[in-house]
C-alpha cells in the first residue's frame, strides 16, 4: 500500500492514539481526546485535515486519561480525569467525550463531580484548522502557509483560510461558550454529585455564510444519526454469524464494522460504493487494495466488488503519461481526493503506479459474474477487461518475454510498484536489492489467472476463438513460469526475475499467492508449502513476509520479515486449494488467535517476531487500523475454511467445510445468494443450506476451477 516514495509505510501516529473513521472522513487523537498540532492528528475530510487542535483543559489542566472505548467504528466514548493541583492524588472530577466523526465530528462533553462539595471550573477548548494536506501531515513537512481569518458570532466560531486561489473554512458551534478567536471558554459549577454537558460541533464549510447540512443529530433521544442509519442498512443486508468460539464471532463481526465503515461512494455515482483501502491516511479508492478487498468480502456483499470495478473502469487509463505512470488500459494505484498536486504520487491526483491491479481487475470481474449480477452489468465491464488484457501485452511485458515487469517512468513514482511496495521490498537472497525491470511472480500467477478468467468468460458467451487463444497464453505463461522462477535446488519459487532476467533467489511469501491462483505444478505445491510453514517462514502468528535467514530479513520492518494478515490470508486459501489442510488451519488459528491481543481487530501488518520469543504478537508502530484488506482477512480464512463459493450461471452453491474443532459449529443466516438469502450450519464439518433460490443446487467439493471449466469447455467444444 503506498503513500510516498522513500518508504511506502504509513507515517506514525504514535502509540495509544484513537482513530474513528467513517467513508472518507476520518479522526486520530490521543487516548484523552486531545487533537494535538505537534502529532500527526487530526480530522480530516476529504483528505485536508480541517481541525489539527482539539485541546481540553479544565482550571488549566489537560484530562489524565482513563479509558478510550470505540463503540463503533465511527464513534468513541473517551473518559478522563482532572489531575488536582494540591497534590492528593484522586480526583473527584470524571470528563467524557464521547466524539461521532462524519464530515466534521461531533463531541458531547460531560463533567461529573464525585465530591461532596460544588467544583468551580473553568473548561477551555483551544481550536486550531491548518488545512493542511493529508500527504504533508503524513509526512511532517507542512509545506503551505495559509492565509488564516476568524470571525466570531456568538456561540460561533468561523475560521477562513486562503492558499493561492483555494479557500477552505470550518464553522465550530459551541451553546453557551464564551467565544473568542482562540478559544471556547465555559465557566461552570458543578453541583455535589452533580454533572454539566454541553454538545460541540465543527464542521467543514467552503461558504460559511450558509449553515452546514445537518450531518449530525442531537444526542438525546433515540433519532439516528446518518452514521447510524448507514451502518444499519449495512448491517441488515450482509449475513449474521455465529460461532462456537465467541472469540473468532467476536472477531468476524469487528471485521464487518470496520469494512462497513470503510465504505466509500464514487462522488459522482452514490449508488457506486466502493472499499477504501484504510485508516488513516488510505480513506481513498485504491486499484489493489480496494481489489483484494472487495474480492476477499464477495460472499458477504457481492456489490462492493462490483462498485469497485466500476469505480476503477471509469479512470482506467487512456493516454500515456510518465509523471503519472498512466498506460491504455491500466488500472490506477490510488486517487487522491483534495490533494494539492504537487504532493501526492506522480504529481496529479490519481496515480498509475501499480504492475499488479490490471490483472486483478479482470480476475475480479469474472468473480463478480460468478456471483450472478445482471449480464449486461457484467458486459458494459468486458470491453475493461479487454483492454486491461490489452495493456498487458502492450505495455506489461515490455520485452515481449512472456512476463509481466514494472520499471517506475519517473524519479516520483514508485520504485516497487507490486504490493510489496516499499522500496527495499524486492532483494536477493544475500540481501542485495534487485533492480528492474522486475517480473514478480505473484504477479504472473494474477496473469495467468485473468487469462484463464477472460477465456472462461468468452466461452460463456460462444466467443470460442478468443477464449481457445487466451487459454493458450494461460497454458503459455504457467509452462514458462514454472521453468524460469522455479530454484530447483532451493525447493521454492523466485520471488522475482530482476532487469537481466537473474532469479531473486530470496524466499519471500509471495509464492502463496500463485497456489490460490493455480500456476503452480502439482508436483512443486508440496516443497512450497513446506517451505511457507518452515520456522524460517512462519513465526507462530502467521507466515512472514520475508524468511529469517535472509540477507534484508527484519522482523520489524515494512516489508522483509514482517507478517501481513491479508498475505496470509491469500497463500492460505491457495495451501486449501493444492489440500494442504493442516497447514492452512495452522495460519489461519494463528492469525484468528493473533486478532484476540487487538481487540478482535487485525491490523494491517505486525512484526515477525518468533511466537516463541514473544508471547503476543508485536505490533508494527504505524500500522493502519481498520484497514481494509486486513479487515476482510478473517472473512477469507473462513470461507476459505467453508471451502464455500457459488457459481450462479451454471446454478451452484460449494461447500466442503474443514473448520477446525476449535472454532466449533457455524451458522451464517441472511447470505446473498442469486438475489435470495440462505442460510448455511456447519456442525461437525458437515454442512446443510436452506433457502436457495429456485434453480440453485448445493454441492459438497470445491467449486470447479477456473483451468477446469476451460479445460471442459475446450473439449465440448472438440466434440
Amino acid at each position: 500500500m503506498a503513500g510516498w516514495n522513500a518508504d511506502t509505510a504509513a507515517g506514525p501516529v504514535g502509540s495509544g492514539t484513537v482513530t474513528l473513521v467513517e467513508g472518507s472522513s476520518f479522526c486520530i487523537s490521543l487516548q484523552n481526546g486531545d487533537i494535538q498540532p505537534d502529532h500527526p492528528h487530526g480530522v480530516f475530510h476529504l483528505d485536508t485535515r480541517i481541525l489539527s487542535g482539539w485541546c481540553l483543559t479544565i482550571n488549566g489542566q489537560e484530562l489524565e486519561p482513563l479509558a478510550a472505548e470505540t463503540k463503533e467504528p465511527y464513534r468513541a466514548l473517551l473518559a478522563g480525569r482532572v489531575p488536582r493541583l494540591d497534590g492528593y492524588a484522586d480526583s473527584p472530577l470524571i470528563v467524557e467525550r464521547l466524539r461521532e466523526v462524519g464530515a466534521g465530528i461531533q463531541e458531547q462533553v460531560t463533567i461529573r463531580n464525585y465530591s461532596v462539595e460544588a467544583a468551580e471550573c473553568l473548561i477551555s477548548l483551544r481550536v486550531e484548522a491548518d488545512f493542511a494536506d493529508l500527504f504533508e501531515v503524513k509526512e511532517a513537512r507542512i509545506q503551505r502557509r495559509w492565509k488564516e481569518t476568524r470571525h466570531v458570532d456568538g456561540d460561533t466560531l468561523t475560521v477562513r483560510a486562503v492558499w493561492q486561489d483555494v479557500r477552505k473554512g470550518i464553522l465550530v458551534q459551541a451553546p453557551g461558550a464564551e467565544v473568542t478567536q482562540e478559544a471556547l471558554t465555559y465557566r461552570v459549577t458543578v453541583a455535589p454529585h452533580g454533572q454539566w454537558s454541553t454538545v460541540l460541533t465543527v464542521l467543514p464549510s467552503n461558504e460559511a455564510a450558509s449553515p452546514p447540512p445537518p450531518s449530525f443529530v442531537h444526542f438525546e433521544g433515540d433519532e439516528l444519526s446518518p452514521r447510524d442509519l448507514r451502518r444499519r442498512e449495512w448491517v441488515a443486508k450482509i449475513p449474521e454469524i455465529h460461532m462456537g468460539n465467541r472469540s473468532i464471532e467476536r472477531t468476524l463481526r469487528r471485521s464487518y464494522d470496520d469494512l462497513g465503515a470503510l465504505r466509500i461512494e464514487d462522488p459522482n455515482h452514490t449508488d457506486r460504493v466502493v472499499v477504501a483501502a484504510g485508516a488513516p491516511w488510505f480513506m481513498t479508492v485504491f486499484g489493489r487494495d480496494s481489489l483484494w478487498a472487495s474480492i476477499m468480502a464477495m460472499p458477504i456483499d457481492p456489490s462492493l466488488a462490483l462498485g469497485t470495478l466500476q469505480t476503477l473502469a471509469e479512470r482506467q487509463g487512456t493516454v500515456v503519461d510518465q509523471m503519472s505512470e498512466e498506460e491504455p488500459g491500466k488500472i490506477l494505484h490510488e486517487v487522491r481526493l483534495d490533494v494539492s498536486s504537487g504532493l501526492s504520487l506522480g504529481g496529479k491526483s490519481v496515480y498509475y503506479g501499480s504492475v499488479d491491479a490490471t490483472p486483478l481487475f479482470v480476475i475480479v470481474l469474472a468473480s463478480v459474474s460468478r456471483w450472478g449480477f445482471a449480464k449486461d452489468t457484467i458486459a458494459a465491464l468486458l470491453p475493461h477487461a479487454d483492454r486491461a488484457l490489452d495493456w498487458i501485452r502492450d505495455y506489461g511485458d515490455k520485452d515481449g518475454d512472456g512476463f509481466v515487469e514494472y520499471e517506475r517512468l519517473n524519479p516520483q513514482g514508485l520504485i516497487n510498484q507490486g504490493w510489496k511496495d516499499s522500496w527495499d521490498g524486492i532483494n536477493f537472497a544475500d540481501g542485495r536489492m534487485a533492480e528492474g525491470p522486475i517480473a514478480l511472480c505473484e504477479v504472473q500467477g494474477y496473469v495467468y489467472d485473468a487469462y484463464m478468467a477472460r477465456s472462461w468468460m468468452a466461452y460463456d458467451a460462444g466467443e470460442t476463438t478468443l477464449a481457445a487463444e487466451l487459454a493458450d497464453r494461460a497454458a503459455q505463461l504457467k509452462k514458462q513460469f514454472n521453468e524460469q522462477f522455479w530454484m530447483p535446488d532451493r525447493g521454492y519459487y523466485a520471488v522475482a526475475l530482476d532487469g537481466k532476467k537473474r532469479q531473486v533467489d530470496a524466499c519471500a511469501s509471495n509464492m502463496g499467492h500463485c497456489l490460490w491462483l493455480g500456476i503452480v505444478d502439482e508436483d512443486k505445491a508440496p516443497l512450497v508449502a513446506e517451505r511457507l510453514l518452515s520456522p524460517e517462514m512462519f513465526s507462530g502468528w502467521g507466515v512472514r513476509t520475508l524468511a529469517s535467514d535472509m540477507g534484508a530479513y527484519n522482523p520489524a520492518s515494512y516489508h522483509n520479515g514482517s507478517v501481513w494478515p491479508h498475505d496470509n490470508a491469500i497463500i492460505h486459501a491457495g495451501l486449501l486449494r493444492y489440500g494442504f489442510v493442516a497447514e492452512a488451519q495452522r495460519i489461519s488459528t494463528a492469525l484468528l488467535e493473533a486478532a484476540d491481543y487487538s481487540g478482535g481487530r487485525l491490523p494491517e501488518l505486525f512484526c515477525g517476531f518468533s511466537r516463541e520469543q514473544f508471547a503476543e504478537p508485536v505490533p508494527y508502530p504505524t500500522a493502519c487500523s481498520p484497514q481494509a484488506w486486513a479487515a476482510t482477512t478473517p472473512i477469507l480464512l473462513m470461507t476459505s475454511l467453508m471451502r464455500y463459493d457459488a457459481h450462479v450461471s451454471r446454478g451452484g452453491v460449494w461447500l466442503d467445510p474443514v473448520i477446525p474443532e476449535s472454532f466449533g459449529d457455524l451458522r451464517l443466516t441472511n447470505a446473498p445468494m442469486a438475489g435470495g438469502r440462505i442460510t448455511i450450519d456447519i456442525a461437525n464439518s458437515i454442512p446443510t443450506v436452506r433457502g436457495l433460490p429456485e434453480g440453485m443446487e448445493f454441492h459438497r467439493g470445491h467449486r470447479p476451477w477456473l483451468a477446469e471449466l476451460v479445460e471442459q469447455a475446450a473439449r465440448s467444444q472438440k466434440a
